[in-house]
């Protein structure tokens, strides 16, 4: 059976997930999972301790919390979400989240998160394996190009010095290895709706998505 109470967000890095995921959270005053953020956190954790046991017993120490719709991980009162943003912390992540003991260890916890009052559910794998179940299921693209300027401005303005054939690259890197890798490949779901953003305004995806949802849930 449908839970029409789970919206999940997949698609490829810089596609927008993000965005769309916190303006619809909002839109439906919804509860926020921002898988990417969890699995930075979670890589934040394994640098310290180098064990995914450890890495878990320090995971479960932090505090991940809703601010204005938004994520946010604290580590001794500490909000530490900037922090995760950096690259560095973006490319382990992305490393580690290939390994299934990773993927074991945040899937109780990203679960959880569901309740009667609402999920948009951010990720690459949100739509096939955490909630297979969600009664709307988008995958969210975009071209590479467009991807690595979003990324560019993200990081420009949080002060970070970026290339942009670097990010291109890396972008189009991540890409493969997110759609090659055995455990949870990047794949939209049978079911999920493929949305474009890459000539479309955040609030022409917002726009677009809102009405599949209300579609979805007229259907019940």
């Amino acid at each position: 059976m449908k839970n029409n109470n789970i919206i999940t967000i997949d698609g490829p890095s810089a596609s927008g997930k993000g965005s769309l995921a916190k303006a619809l959270a909002k839109e439906l005053d919804f509860i926020l999972l921002d898988s990417g953020l969890l699995y930075r956190a979670y890589s934040y954790c394994f640098e310290q301790t180098q064990t995914h046991s450890a890495a878990k017993d320090l995971f479960s120490d932090l505090r991940v919390e809703s601010v204005n719709h938004e994520m946010h991980v604290f580590e001794n009162n500490q909000d530490i979400t900037s922090i995760l943003r950096h690259e560095n912390i973006a490319k382990s992540a992305s490393q580690l989240s290939s390994l299934q003991e990773t993927r074991d260890n945040l899937m109780s916890f990203q679960r959880d998160l569901a309740s009667d009052h609402g999920l948009v559910a951010d990720g690459r794998d949100m739509g096939t394996v955490v909630f297979p179940d969600a009664g709307t299921k988008i995958f969210l693209v975009a071209d590479a190009e467009v991807r690595a300027q979003r990324r560019f401005y993200e990081l420009q303005n949080a002060g970070q010095g970026v290339n942009m054939r670097d990010l291109i690259e890396d972008i189009r890197l991540r890409d493969e290895a997110d759609k090659a890798r055995k455990i949870s490949p990047l794949k939209p779901a049978d079911d999920s709706i493929e949305v474009n953003s890459s000539n479309l305004t955040p609030q022409e995806v917002l726009e677009i998505v809102l009405k599949i949802y209300k579609e979805n849930t007229k259907e019940v």
